[in-house]
């Protein structure tokens, strides 16, 4: 059996968001078993699985990311949306653009000090959209 959502997120400023309640939220009661694939339809927006615990992460991965990617950088040709969206679009490559947890006991398979982030790395990036589909 399978299941799809589709989801609207809040926008959220720049940086690392858990998004684990949004999702939980919009999906309602888990499967006893199976597994939840979550799709962001943007490029310049990412997701993946990290450490929900210590915020100090989420500050460090964004500091990372932008030495990774730096904004104005003189060697973008893709500038007309601003000077943080064609780093936006690497880094989006570097999270990618989904993740897959296992459903295990009606309950979302994630490590002890594992959650399931937003990467928005637009200064104003809007609502995301996400597709998540649970397969049983």
């Amino acid at each position: 059996m399978v299941q799809q959502f589709n989801i609207i997120l809040p926008a959220f400023t720049r940086g690392f968001h858990l998004i684990d309640e949004h999702i939980l939220h919009a999906v309602g009661e888990l499967p006893e078993s199976g597994l939840m694939h979550v799709f962001i339809q943007h490029t310049s927006a990412g997701l993946c699985i990290n450490e929900n615990a210590d915020p100090d992460v989420r500050v460090d991965l964004e500091t990372g990311f932008n030495k990774l990617a730096p904004e104005g950088a003189a060697y973008y040709t893709h500038t007309m949306e601003g000077d943080d969206d064609m780093p936006a679009h690497i880094k989006s490559i570097l999270t990618g653009t989904s993740v897959s947890i296992p459903i295990q006991h009606g309950r979302l398979a994630l490590g002890r000090w594992q959650g399931i982030f937003l990467c928005e790395f637009r200064n104003r990036g809007g609502n995301r959209r996400l597709v998540v589909t649970i397969t049983t």
